[in-house]
């Protein structure tokens, strides 16, 4: 091996055990301690979800703080990142799941104002392309919320301006027209990216409440609401925006979004390595390793591993995944194209110690990758 060896680690998060940059970190601990001539570069991603604005400050984007309330209101802060004019905003560090006071499901109380305070200290401070990572969403209010912290005004059938705070249901069932003269005037000339991993409606079967909301805490009595409340909100709004592919993302922000900014939807990997100039970053490897907590059959439909997979392919690098744990066979594996895969699941076939031990798992991953494909 010369010097000249670079490894390019690129792995998603290991969802409940380790952050993309902490994943990226063992390998290259691992790697280094078998080949310490080889050159690592460490370019954690995500596809959208969680660990989205983190990717982007790890590639060297300016990390910025903004005091945003969290889903249900409270005092919050919030992160993004932001290069030049392009600003990567996350609904999930903003008003996720993860910002529910004590962990405490609330899908009728929840929604996304705060996100729309960040995007909005976004755009007072000059970004015009902003990427809205969509994922990990505690709300389903259609994005009503980020459109009424961005100026649009939510009116009755008696012209009364509406406000939010308490029953997200009875809000959207309560709109009858809005009003836009409000909208930040930056609106108008920025450019909005939904960054998503999801293609699904607003309404229906697949839609946002039937098949997201269960897991924001909702009872079927709460789901009838909501679905509701959302129908209403996409007469208002313009039905076939509901019908676009992600609408549906991230109780239904997808839809506010697509209605009232002109957002569009792309994949969130596909977003993020465009960002990144990930070809580029790749031109020289040897080798690149990505991966994530499951891969599964799932994973070939948006999710990151498949995607750097492809882009590594089309800059004619290997690529090898570095799993939690796989549900796809050999020939599977190969046909995503991945060279090889290694699951944490052959060291350590116990979920909960594999989960709780996974970063020197992963050293050892990384042990044999540089034995075996350096």
């Amino acid at each position: 091996m010369t010097g000249g060896t670079l490894v390019v680690l690129a792995p998603d998060k290991f969802k409940g055990s380790l952050t993309a940059p902490e994943v990226a970190a063992a390998l290259a601990r691992g790697i280094t301690r078998r080949a310490p001539r080889a050159r690592v570069r460490c370019v954690p991603v995500a596809d959208g979800g969680d660990g989205m604005v983190e990717a982007f400050v790890s590639a060297g984007w300016t990390r910025v703080e903004v005091a945003a309330p969290g889903p249900t209101g409270e005092d919050s802060t919030a992160v993004y990142a932001v290069r030049g004019e392009t600003a990567v905003v996350e609904l999930a560090v903003a008003v996720g799941l993860v910002k529910l006071p004590g962990g405490r499901l609330d899908p009728m109380r929840a929604d996304t104002f705060g996100l729309g305070v960040v995007i909005g200290h976004a755009l007072d401070a000059g970004a015009r392309e902003i990427v809205i990572g969509l994922g990990g969403s505690a709300s389903t209010d259609g994005g009503s919320g980020l459109l009424r912290a961005l100026g649009l005004r939510l009116l009755d059938k008696q012209g009364r301006e509406l406000a939010g705070g308490s029953d997200v249901a009875a809000l959207l069932e309560q709109v009858a027209s809005v009003d836009r003269g409000g909208l930040h005037p930056a609106v108008a000339t920025a450019r909005f990216t939904l960054a998503c991993d999801v293609d699904n409606p607003l309404l229906g079967p697949a839609g946002s409440v039937a098949v997201y909301a269960p897991q924001k805490g909702a009872t079927a009595r709460q789901m009838m609401k909501l679905e509701a409340g959302l129908s209403n909100w996409a007469a208002v709004l313009g039905r076939g925006y509901a019908e676009i592919g992600g609408a549906g993302a991230a109780g239904g922000t997808g839809f506010g979004t697509l209605a009232v900014l002109g957002a569009q939807v792309r994949s969130g990997i596909d977003v993020l390595l465009e960002l990144l100039d990930f070809t580029t970053l790749v031109k020289e490897a040897t080798l690149v390793v990505t991966g994530e907590g499951s891969l599964d059959h799932q994973s070939m439909h948006g999710k990151a591993p498949v995607g750097v997979a492809a882009a590594a392919k089309k800059a004619g690098v290997p690529v090898i995944a570095a799993v939690g744990r796989t549900l796809l066979s050999p020939g599977e594996i190969r046909a995503a194209g991945f060279a090889a895969c290694y699951p944490l699941s052959d060291l350590e076939p116990d979920p909960a110690r594999s989960i709780s031990t996974a970063a020197n798992l992963l050293e050892r991953i990384g042990e044999r990758i540089a034995m075996e494909h350096l």
